[in-house]
């Protein structure tokens, strides 16, 4: 038997496929969305339909950006000889609100994880490896998370980094194991920057 309305149901439904938002959640959402306004509605329409419209990936580093290339591969300013390894776009926000950092990145779209069926031939490895080749880059910093699938995708890209000559290091784990790096806060993630160790010369 469903207890609400065709409409409020359906909209349950999709706030539930959203990640982290479970049953309960779904339902206060849903019944927020009804008792806004209709013009602030509309608004948030318009702000979804707008990322969905105006947001890509940059063909560089595979951030997500409104221009491509992206602010950070077109700043002159960065180091081009270094370059940031990261799962997702998430990490770079994280990476750059350190202000530590001035080199470039890579978003791999991912981890490896063998249990979700997800494999180095879906993320964008071979990608890093010929930017790696081809742009004069004296050092890679690997920091993926510090759980299984980020250690596993770290000793993944540093085996086919270690023939190239590039200096690959790994951000310390001054993060919490278990943890994502998009949560973790300034000063814990300029502390791992700093205390990067070389794992590949």
């Amino acid at each position: 038997m469903r207890f609400y309305v065709e409409p409020v149901a359906r909209l349950i439904d999709e706030f539930r496929k959203m990640p982290g938002i479970g049953p309960k959640t779904a339902q206060r959402l849903a019944f927020y969305v009804l008792k806004t306004p209709k013009e602030e509605i509309e608004t948030l329409v318009k702000s979804l339909l707008e990322v969905k419209e105006k947001i890509g990936r940059c063909s560089i580093c595979f951030n997500i950006t409104d221009q491509d290339p992206c602010a950070i591969c077109r700043d002159e300013n960065r180091d081009r000889s270094v370059i940031c390894v990261v799962e997702e776009a998430q990490d770079v926000i994280a990476m750059e609100r350190t202000r530590e950092y001035k080199g470039l990145y890579h978003v791999l779209l991912g981890a490896i994880s063998p249990i979700e069926g997800i494999g180095p031939e879906d993320l964008k490895v071979k990608e890093l490896l010929d930017r790696v080749k081809n742009n004069n880059i004296k050092e890679a910093i690997i920091a993926t998370d510090p759980n299984v699938e980020g250690e596993a995708t770290a000793t993944y890209i540093v085996g086919l980094l270690a023939p190239l000559r590039v200096t690959v290091t790994r951000i310390a784990h001054g993060l919490p194991v278990g943890g994502d790096l998009e949560f973790a806060d300034e000063v814990t993630l300029a502390k791992a920057l700093e205390g990067r160790r070389i794992i590949s010369k």
